[in-house]
């Protein structure tokens, strides 16, 4: 195998390149152009997942197309897209569609033909995060905005045009490959997690003992439960309790995923701040915690910490197993008894405030049934959540044994033979 002679590339982090590729800048290959909706477009957006993709693929109800697109920008394919507040995740790619975008990004035009747009595409997308990060200019918490200027001046390394051809078919390839991989593994913990909602139902609505006889719950979408279980309305056994805050209580947030902890617990950014904390209310450790609005997406929990949150959760007391309850409540959000019920306020939400949830019906097992029932779903949770957290380190090797190979062989270290 021959070795190939290598040069500075004169850019600190990528170092050497092989000696017969060039450097320059983006402005002499690229012009920001950025032509108005030219009208009856496909509404495209860019993710930093997915590249540019027509909006209307993806399910995102937080990504909201406004009404009136006539300042969107026109992109055709092979334009180069960059969301300048995002480069930095890398939220840049050449678009494989035409269509029109957010007026917030920059739309890039190859003016010559240095650039293969693939090897481009690889080459920004997946190697100049840290980059465009240094470039860009923090404008609040999380959020960066790249300069036009900083990304034209950016040096970037130009490999003979048939070797980035070459070096764009063969990561197709492994990519494609490697993508192949995360997809199953991510199938698997989708059915993983399918499995664990079924569990919580059939533990909530049915027992744990196979051998008991059954009864008519009168409620339609439990159909039979344990003869010996009771069915109560939720007003009988809970109770709505309304706790004052303390100077020092944090923020506390209910999640979709079903934790109740402080918001700093998790992340700061990406929350609206109220500007007065009018209602606000006092949680505690072990409180029961049903969200108003995202309750139906399982956003249902126990709170691990002490603090203050918004009047939209409902804080519950009972004498009933707390846990138990919760799970049952969850079991309704999973299978979209909540939505069926829902008088909806908003696009995929609810309104599940107390006066609904005195009125629901909850199957009542004996105490100690109760608690049986709630360590068989912990135990069952436990070790099933062990799982998928080994198939999620297994796509994070995956995906950064992807970009060490994209980086390796963009930036001229591996050779395509």
């Amino acid at each position: 195998m021959i070795v190939r002679e290598m040069k500075d590339s004169e850019i600190e982090w990528i170092r050497v390149i092989p000696k017969t590729w060039k450097i320059s800048k983006i402005k002499y290959h690229l012009k920001r152009n950025e032509p108005r909706n030219p009208g009856d477009k496909t509404v495209l957006s860019l993710y930093r997942e997915y590249g540019v993709i027509p909006k209307d693929s993806r399910d995102d109800n937080h990504n909201v197309t406004s009404e009136d697109t006539s300042k969107y920008k026109y992109v055709r394919v092979g334009d180069f897209v960059v969301n300048k507040m995002k480069a930095w995740q890398g939220s840049v790619a050449v678009s494989e569609y035409e269509g029109i975008v957010s007026p917030a990004y920059f739309i890039y035009n190859f003016n010559d033909n240095t650039f293969y747009r693939k090897y481009f595409h690889y080459l920004l997308r997946s190697c100049y995060k840290d980059e465009f990060r240094r470039l860009s200019g923090g404008i609040r918490e999380g959020q960066w905005d790249l300069p036009a200027e900083g990304l034209n001046n950016t040096l970037v390394v130009i490999p003979p045009i048939n070797e980035q051809k070459q070096i764009s078919d063969y990561l197709d390839n492994k990519c494609s490959e490697i993508d192949s991989l995360t997809a199953d593994i991510q199938k698997q913990i989708e059915i993983l997690e399918e499995y664990k909602r079924s569990v919580i139902t059939e533990a909530v609505t049915k027992g744990i003992d196979d051998n008991v006889e059954m009864k008519d719950s009168g409620v339609q979408w439990i159909g039979f439960i344990p003869k010996h279980w009771e069915v109560n309305k939720g007003k009988y056994i809970l109770q709505y309790i309304q706790k004052p805050t303390k100077e020092t209580d944090g923020i506390i947030t209910c999640f979709r995923d079903g934790e109740v902890t402080l918001r700093s617990n998790r992340r700061e950014e990406g929350f609206t701040i109220a500007d007065k904390e009018i209602g606000y209310q006092g949680i505690d450790v072990g409180d029961l915690v049903v969200h108003g609005m995202d309750g139906f997406a399982g956003a249902i929990g126990i709170s691990d910490s002490r603090g203050k949150a918004s009047p939209v959760l409902n804080v519950l007391d009972t004498k009933q197993v707390k846990k138990y309850i919760m799970y049952y409540l969850r079991s309704m959000a999973y299978n979209d008894v909540f939505i069926a019920l829902a008088t909806g306020i908003r696009v995929r939400s609810c309104d599940l405030r107390w006066n609904k949830l005195a009125e629901l019906l909850y199957p009542l097992p004996p105490i100690d049934e109760q608690q049986a029932i709630v360590e068989h779903i912990d135990s069952v949770l436990e070790r099933t959540d062990d799982i998928i957290s080994e198939k999620k380190q297994q796509i994070e090797t995956l995906e950064e044994y992807k970009k060490s190979l994209i980086f390796e062989y963009v930036t001229g270290k591996k050779e395509v033979y």
